[in-house]
């Protein structure tokens, strides 16, 4: 991918929608990370929901190393998952208690080390809670980066490293938020508005679709214009047998016809 097509779609996609922070609430960076292992196959709408009184409840990892795995479960129910999801925050709370003396690691790496914790979920308390470069691939990222052509690959991590290797570190956070909010707007999965979309002339999804129409246009112009010729019909032995009997049969009529009309009575 060359890194001018993908500033351009970047510059684009910040002068349509402006500046955007994350969709999960939360005052601290593990409160980000619970929510983000909460929304999981779940909409930021419901986190959010959940989110208000769970972080009552539990505020900090301790609190959540501390609670009931079946109150947890309890409060989280709607989010979906909610056994596996439970089953993650617990883990991840206890470790940060017990092998980071109660802080969230600040690094791709200390992340990765908590139970239930991938690089999308490392990459958003990164990029939204520490400050630091960090591209989460969601879903609509995944689809949008292959529709539009900022990655051949449907693989999260070569999609991160596609794009990460084009764009300077301070925007990776920002250009997949932009990227999400362009997906859940202009470019939804199952009804794209590719004729109003900001990126039509950037798309390598759009350009592909102009031109093949196009060429089947040019197509059925093409088999219009061409006249159909009638092929002429070649004389035969079979034909000229028909003809000589059509003419035989059609001989002793004419005979009788010109005795009529010179006695005036037939013969």
């Amino acid at each position: 991918m060359e890194s001018a097509l993908a500033k351009q779609i970047y510059d684009k996609l910040l002068s349509v929608y402006g500046p955007q922070k994350c969709f999960l609430e939360h005052m601290t960076p593990f409160q980000l990370l619970v929510a983000t292992i909460l929304s999981a196959q779940c909409t930021d709408k419901r986190v959010n929901m959940v989110t208000r009184d769970l972080f009552k409840r539990w505020p900090d990892a301790e609190a959540f190393a501390n609670c009931g795995r079946e109150e947890l479960e309890q409060a989280i129910f709607t989010c979906g998952f909610y056994r596996a999801k439970a089953d993650h925050i617990l883990k991840a709370a206890k470790a940060i208690v017990e092998q980071f003396h109660g802080e969230l690691p600040d690094t791709m790496e200390g992340l990765l080390k908590l139970p239930g914790v991938g690089r999308k979920t490392a990459n958003v308390v990164l990029g939204d809670a520490l400050d630091k470069p960090g591209f989460p691939v969601d879903t609509h990222v995944r689809r949008l980066s292959a529709l539009i052509g900022l990655s051949g690959s449907s693989d999260p991590e070569v999609i991160e490293s596609d794009i990460c290797a084009v764009m300077p570190p301070e925007t990776w956070s920002q250009f997949s938020h932009l990227l999400i909010v362009h997906g859940r707007t202009r470019c939804p999965a199952n009804r794209p508005d590719c004729p109003g979309c900001e990126l039509a002339k950037l798309c390598r999804h759009t350009k592909a679709d102009k031109n093949a129409g196009k060429k089947a246009s040019a197509a059925k112009k093409s088999s219009t214009s061409k006249k159909t010729v009638k092929a002429p019909v070649k004389k035969t032995a079979k034909n000229a047998t028909k003809k000589t009997v059509a003419k035989n049969a059609a001989s002793p009529a004419r005979a009788a016809k010109k005795t009529t009309s010179k006695s005036g009575r037939k013969t």
